[in-house]
């Protein structure tokens, strides 16, 4: 780590958590050590001014998590280039909502990117295109860190002659604290009157600078702040917030926490109402102090991440990669809160059947280039099989855009079918075909359909 330019911070936390996994650490949280979060304030009851959105916006900073090269959807670059809409990246979107934010207001938070090497190129290309973001007094990107895949029988680092750089691994999204700091940013935001930093992953459009919230944290003096949403049958297997019982902090308990025979317990959404989001509000002067009282280690709950050297080849050595959520530094700061927001900020898309429903007419885009829903009921179900796994195979199929799906409750898709031009999905629509077949331009979809070849 030394000889790859890794801070000093980075490596001590690393050394850190080596030695736990060595002690025989499993990174797990038992259920009868925590209680389940009751009481939660709403962002729906916060009532601000403008001109307290105002003076907040300008003393908060956005980081968006842009270190997904979107592999399991088949690219190879970064997951925000992909066209999330309109044309338009997921990067485009993000920029256009915070000029939208100086339209109204008339302040524009700086954004900065959590890069890796592979894509700080691509993704600092896309923002080129705005002449704006040059202007910003912080840069626009840092880098996450690196750290060895540990060879799970010995823990020592890997080694993988055929691909020596899959010996090496990021720390997983907690690192991002310490990525701030060993990069100068954090001293340089404190240094710009920076109070805030707002931190959301890039493939969340719903993830938008919301300045109530910037408002309500300026005032109440919170240093730190998780955003949760009502957690459904669809978010069993997703992190939860959480009490825990010694000491009375909140906690977020990840799926890779949970012991095998406690899944139904952390699964169980009525006993765990509030899932994470992902969605943070970091205090600055807060964690510059904390990081230097405990000398860089947050002590962040430990991820044990179990995989291959190679995530392509089940037969290549068994691997240990040590990792942390950054969504876990809720029980660092004293005072952290939960904060309850409508669903409408969680839009991920980590597979092709949620980017089939943002490119939909389902959605559109606002003045502010905010994602809003058009229907006044729940967002369909869309279950697309393998053949439309990968974007460039999704693309092809789809060669006029995709389905009207505004009067659409579920879609299924077993087979490999193209879709003609202003198709239109009524209500629950199964569509199976046996062989490579197409929807005619203009049909309407309901029920269960059986294409001919």
């Amino acid at each position: 780590m030394t000889e790859r330019g890794v801070d000093h911070r980075a490596i001590t936390v690393f050394e850190d958590y080596w030695q736990q996994l060595a002690d025989g650490a499993q990174g797990t949280i038992l259920e009868d050590s925590i209680e389940p979060l009751v009481e939660v304030p709403e962002l729906a009851a916060i009532e601000v001014s403008d001109d307290e959105r105002r003076a907040a916006l300008a003393q908060v900073a956005v980081i968006k998590l842009n270190g997904g090269l979107g592999t399991s959807m088949g690219m190879s670059g970064p997951k925000a280039a992909l066209v999330a809409r309109d044309g338009l990246t997921f990067l485009d979107i993000i920029v256009r909502q915070l000029i939208g934010l100086e339209e109204r207001y008339g302040s524009r938070p700086p954004l900065t990117l959590m890069n890796t090497f592979l894509t700080r190129d691509r993704s600092l290309e896309i923002l080129e295109r705005y002449p704006q973001m040059a202007h910003q007094s912080l840069p626009l990107d840092f880098l996450q860190n690196m750290e060895p895949k540990l060879d799970a029988q010995t823990l020592a680092p890997v080694a993988w002659p055929p691909d020596p750089e899959l010996e090496w691994c990021p720390p997983g999204h907690g690192d991002v604290y310490v990525a701030l700091a060993s990069s100068g940013l954090l001293d340089q935001m404190r240094a710009s009157g920076i109070r805030y930093a707002f931190i959301s992953n890039s493939d969340n459009l719903g993830a938008t600078c919301d300045p109530d919230i910037a408002a309500w944290l300026i005032a109440e003096g919170i240093p730190f702040a998780a955003e949760v949403a009502e957690r459904t049958l669809n978010d069993r297997k997703g992190g939860h917030v959480a009490v825990r019982k010694s000491d009375g902090r909140l906690i977020l308990r990840e799926s890779a926490m949970v012991v095998d025979e406690e899944q139904d317990l952390f699964q169980d959404t009525t006993r765990h109402q509030w899932f994470n989001t992902n969605n943070l509000w970091v205090g600055l002067d807060e964690l510059d102090s904390l990081l230097r009282t405990r000398q860089g280690v947050l002590g962040l709950p430990i991820i044990v991440n179990r995989k291959t050297v190679d995530p392509t080849r089940p037969d290549s050595p068994a691997v240990i990669q040590i990792e942390s959520a950054m969504g876990t530094a809720v029980e660092s700061f004293a005072g952290s809160v939960a904060l309850r927001v409508p669903r409408s900020r969680f839009r991920p898309v980590k597979t092709t059947n949620e980017l089939l429903l943002l490119r939909s007419d389902v959605f559109e885009l606002d003045e502010q280039s905010r994602i809003v829903s058009r229907i006044d009921h729940r967002e369909p179900r869309v279950s697309l099989d393998g053949t439309y796994k990968f974007v460039r195979d999704f693309d092809a199929r789809f060669p006029s855009g995709v389905p009207s799906m505004r009067e659409c409750t579920s879609l299924t898709v077993d087979g490999d079918v193209t879709f003609g031009a202003d198709v239109r999905i009524v209500g629950d629509a199964a569509v199976s075909a046996q062989a490579p077949t197409s929807v005619p331009d203009g049909t309407r979809l309901e029920g269960r359909i059986s294409l001919p070849q």
